[in-house]
């Protein structure tokens, strides 16, 4: 989706470049209020009384193992099924365990690169949202859902005192809206009334009149706009003086 997004920005705003920055998940709410980027996908919960956002999704969470452990007969890992595994833990973890299926690690891994390779080196296994996995995928590692694990929750924040106009421009493509559209924009003063607003105006109904007054004068007309005759009584014949 991010990639989706930055070829939408570049399409409509060419001499504003947009640049994608990897960060670790605990490092990206310093950056925002740091000044260095405008706006990240972030992972919630964060700060609201700093940071506007925007829920996206939520991650189904997976277990990474080797390609030969036990678990990849199956399509979908139960946590009991971890029970003799070393589960790594590390310290950038973006998942909230309060009890970590099979046997921690007597030592946390630093980053979750760091668990991968120890993954790897058939020291234990390592359980991250999909989008992790997929991120440090190698030929020798494989991953499958792990049933009732905590998941992760992926949302579009920024410094709520920082909301710009191209934060604003960002949110509409993140949300769908067309090249088009206003919502979200702060209007110019200079500028007056922008041209949604002005086609709304000429949609209005006028004073004292309701659309559904329209709609029923419209149905005592004929064709042309034309009232029809008074006491014309169609289908009955009149009577000849």
């Amino acid at each position: 989706m991010p990639d989706k997004w930055v070829r939408v920005w570049n399409e409509r705003q060419p001499d504003v470049p947009l640049t994608l920055t990897q960060v670790p998940a605990g490092a990206a709410a310093g950056q925002l209020l740091d000044g260095d980027a405008d706006a990240g996908l972030v992972r919630l919960p964060v700060d609201r009384t700093v940071f506007s956002a925007i829920p996206l999704y939520t991650e189904q969470t997976v277990v990474v193992v080797p390609k030969d452990h036990l678990v990849t007969a199956v399509d979908e890992v139960a946590q009991e099924d971890l029970a003799d595994d070393i589960v790594l833990h590390p310290l950038d973890d973006v998942l909230d365990w309060e009890d970590l299926p099979g046997r921690p690690a007597l030592e946390r891994p630093a980053t979750t690169a760091d668990a991968v390779e120890l993954v790897a080196a058939g020291i234990g296994v390592l359980v991250v949202p999909l989008s992790l996995a997929r991120l440090h995928h190698r030929k020798d590692l494989t991953h499958r859902p792990l049933r009732d694990a905590p998941e992760s929750s992926v949302a579009l924040a920024w410094p709520e005192d920082a909301t710009t106009d191209q934060v604003e421009d960002f949110i509409g493509i993140v949300r769908g809206r067309t090249v088009n559209s206003t919502r979200g924009r702060k209007q110019d003063p200079a500028r007056g009334a922008t041209e949604t607003d002005r086609s709304d105006a000429r949609r209005k109904p006028m004073p004292g009149r309701s659309a559904a007054g329209r709609s029923a004068a419209a149905k005592r007309t004929g064709k042309g706009g034309r009232s029809a005759p008074k006491g014309d009584r169609r289908g009955k014949p009149r009577r000849r003086s």
